[in-house]
């Protein structure tokens, strides 16, 4: 098994650097041991203008049977003796990939201490594999697909395959290939995607897929995987195909890339539950009125929420439930059979849209993998019939980007969502979905902030939860509702949800958008004297003031 790395230089920038880079001296040959053989390291040729850097591995292909590992490709041998005769000595595979971790550990992180600054320098690099597998299993193997791993990430691609035999030409061509790689980059760079892609092509590991090897690929494609169009490919043949490891995955680079497009940190957007995955509610209903949130759906099955035992019958329903079946009423006025829950967090309203026979298909999206994660496991996924689980699809996503993903429903909800978001981003979100998704109809929900006032354990001038950005009082909430319905082309009304109180009004409000449907009649008028203008303003002079960064949640707060 082998492989060269090649660099280009002049007198004032050596190519000999290359040293310096993989930590190995170029007038030596140096011999490691690694955990299937023995890896050996020399420099065929070293002068100022040109490098080669190889890396011969001998692998003992009886040491890896007899070790219990290595049988055959994949790990099921179609006889006894492919066992012992196949490729691994040969053809770089996840063997090599580890190698390569093993005997330039310090070059791939990028450490050069003798020259600092020399690892950040990209330089031009030829990296050339003599046999590479590059097996399909229906995913269009062969050169198109050495190219469409490589390629994007800046490389020029040669991949020619080798003839089985060069003395007998008419028995044609071997499934392997010889790569020849040249880019300019950082040869740290370099080697993660070696590390990686090697056993994509391969499509085998030789060794068990552990969860760790999720973090393992993550580390190794910082930078450039979440951002490659083979990313699904990549993490799939990568994880030896296993799904759950797979989905955990690209959950993570999806949560990498949107906070990068962001300009944040991933756990800013992953905070949607708790590190035990369960969201921090709160408990202890507010004067005169029910719990603010109370965990529905626990011990569901097929995606219901279990009937109340009689104990539980008696009590009020708690606002969490007043909201979500208000969000109910409204989309079975609109006559909506095909809902999207934007901002689902842990799939309460997606439970009961389920027991909905009205309701054919349900689209939960979160930017929070964590939150994701939960869902499925509340709403048990696995366990749910073929029929009812075509009902329904998690994805992740961000509102506040244009996504095709959410286009074509009937209706979309955002119950307690926008709250969460900065003020200055609120635009882009309007704009993702009353202006590109475009659904028939658009339910939102959020707080009062009048109504904080009954909450008793709520400190005057806090929000009802430590994530909310602000909190809208009836007037300032209905100027942005108004103002966003008009600029898109809906109509709205707006609704009380909750216990009525005459002087604060209820502790939440709903807004109903229609696509170019007159405003139901009985809707209450804005405030005299207020344009919709000056009171969005009101409303994020306000928001800004009462939003505290170390505000708690209070006795009912927030449920998503």
């Amino acid at each position: 098994m082998f492989i060269s790395i090649s660099t280009t230089g002049t007198a004032e920038r050596p190519a000999t650097d290359l040293g310096f880079l993989l930590h190995k001296h170029p007038g030596k040959v140096q011999r490691f041991a690694t955990s299937h053989g023995e890896a050996h390291v020399f420099y065929p040729e070293a002068t100022d203008a040109v490098c080669t850097a190889a890396l011969l591995l001998e692998i003992d292909p009886v040491a890896l049977v007899r070790r219990g590992i290595g049988k055959g490709r994949g790990g099921s041998p179609d006889f006894a003796l492919a066992q012992y005769v196949n490729d691994r000595p040969y053809a770089a595979s996840s063997l090599l990939a580890v190698a390569l971790r093993t005997v330039f550990r310090t070059a791939m992180k990028g450490v050069c201490e003798n020259r600092p600054g020399l690892a950040d320098e990209t330089r031009p690099l030829r990296i050339v594999l003599p046999a590479v597998p590059a097996n399909g299993s229906g995913e269009g193997g062969g050169a198109a697909m050495v190219a469409r791993l490589f390629e994007p990430l800046g490389w020029q691609v040669e991949a020619a395959p080798v003839p089985l035999d060069e003395t007998f030409p008419e028995w044609g061509q071997s499934r392997y290939l010889r790569v020849g790689l040249s880019g300019t980059l950082r040869l740290a760079d370099a080697l993660q995607q070696l590390y990686v892609l090697l056993p994509v092509l391969d499509g085998a590991k030789h060794y068990w897929v552990a969860p760790d090897e999720v973090d393992k690929l993550l580390a190794a494609g910082e930078g450039w995987l979440a951002d490659h169009p083979e990313r699904a490919l990549i993490a799939g043949r990568y994880l030896a195909r296993r799904w759950s490891l797979t989905r955990r995955a690209m959950q993570r680079l999806e949560l990498a890339r949107l906070a990068e497009a962001d300009d944040r940190e991933a756990e800013e957007f992953d905070n949607a539950v708790d590190d035990s995955g369960e969201t921090a509610y709160a408990t202890g209903p507010a004067p005169g009125g029910p719990a603010e949130s109370r965990p529905a759906g626990a011990g569901a099955t097929s995606g219901s929420v279990p009937e109340p035992d009689a104990a539980a019958a008696a009590k009020p329903p708690s606002l969490a439930e007043q909201r979500r079946a208000a969000i109910l009423d409204a989309l079975r006025e609109v006559g909506a059979a095909r809902v999207a829950d934007l901002g689902c967090g842990q799939g309460e309203l997606i439970a009961a849209l389920l027991k909905d026979a009205r309701i054919t298909e349900v689209l939960g999206v979160d930017v929070s993998s964590r939150a994701l994660s939960t869902a499925a496991r509340k709403l048990r996924l696995d366990r749910m019939s073929e029929r009812q689980a075509a009902r329904v699809s998690l994805v992740q996503g961000a509102l506040t980007y244009t996504d095709a993903r959410l286009k074509g429903y009937d209706a979309a909800v955002l119950s307690e969502v926008i709250e969460h978001l900065d003020l200055p981003r609120l635009p882009a979100l309007e704009q993702a979905v009353l202006g590109v998704a475009r659904p028939s109809a658009v339910v939102v929900t959020t707080p009062n902030a009048e109504y904080n006032v009954r909450w008793e354990s709520l400190p005057a001038g806090h929000v009802r939860h430590a994530d909310h950005r602000f909190e809208w009082d009836r007037a300032q909430f209905r100027a942005w509702a108004e103002r966003a319905a008009a600029a898109h082309g809906y109509t709205v009304v707006i609704r009380p949800v909750g216990p009525h109180d005459p002087e604060v009004g209820a502790p939440t409000q709903l807004a109903l958008f229609r696509l170019g449907t007159p405003a139901a009649a009985g809707t209450a008028p804005a405030p005299a004297g207020a344009s919709a203008t000056a009171a969005t303003t009101a409303a994020v002079t306000t928001a800004a003031a009462i939003t505290s960064p170390d505000a708690t949640t209070p006795e009912g707060g927030d449920t998503r």
